[in-house]
């Protein structure tokens, strides 16, 4: 056999030596371990309830002004567009309020992302 066999064969018997038999030595009496997974399951359900429909709520949140802000992007980018399409010597004063128009709708989706977490936690 050569050493690196035997270097997996040794690892694998100290891998399931350490799965199957110590485990065993650090069992609990079985009424304690019933009991454990009982009152998990209990806060589980009392959790769940709750944090089910806050999750619900912070994904419409977020998905709503997503589409909201996207929906005013595109107007606002569509009509500083169609100016300038118009008239090109109006570049200087279109582009810059659309700038500032673009970076106060997109604050808009953030603020909705941090509500979003805050009904989360």
């Amino acid at each position: 056999m050569s050493f690196s066999k035997k270097i997996a064969l040794f690892s694998t018997s100290v891998v399931t030596f350490f799965l199957f038999v110590v485990p065993s030595a650090f069992a609990q009496d079985g009424g304690a371990v019933a009991q454990q997974a009982a009152n998990a399951v209990a806060e589980l359900d009392k959790t769940a309830a709750t944090g089910g429909m806050n999750l619900i709520a912070a994904a419409l949140a977020i998905g709503i002004a997503a589409c909201g802000c996207g929906i005013g992007q595109g107007r606002a980018a569509e009509g500083a567009l169609q100016g300038i399409a118009r008239n090109p010597s109006a570049y200087s004063k279109i582009f810059t309020p659309m700038i500032i128009a673009l970076a106060l709708i997109e604050s808009l989706s953030i603020y909705a992302l941090l509500v979003a977490l805050l009904a989360i936690f």
